[in-house]
């Protein structure tokens, strides 16, 4: 794997792109092998080239999920109490 190293680009290891970026080591390890950053592997430590990780960095991503996912209406406070009311009362 070492022949697919280009030496004229700067590169950093996962944890200085993380520490830069603001990513994880995993997500940006994931990043690597589906190919959507360039870099390469030796050994078991993956190599972000520099200038992959800044043009990924300055194009635009739809945001993910913020915080934990409200509560369903069954569950909250404010929903009827079904479960009180008997069968034989709604007669």
């Amino acid at each position: 794997m070492l022949k697919d190293i280009d030496t004229n680009r700067d590169h950093l290891t996962t944890p200085e792109a993380a520490e830069r970026s603001g990513l994880t080591r995993t997500y940006l390890a994931l990043l690597l092998r589906r190919g959507v950053l360039e870099g390469f592997r030796h050994g078991r430590d993956w190599f972000v080239y520099t200038d992959s990780l800044e043009t990924f960095l300055a194009t635009p991503r739809k945001s993910g999920p913020r915080g934990p996912r409200k509560a369903t209406a069954s569950s909250s406070d404010d929903a009827p109490d079904h479960h009180l009311s008997s069968p034989t009362s709604m007669k």
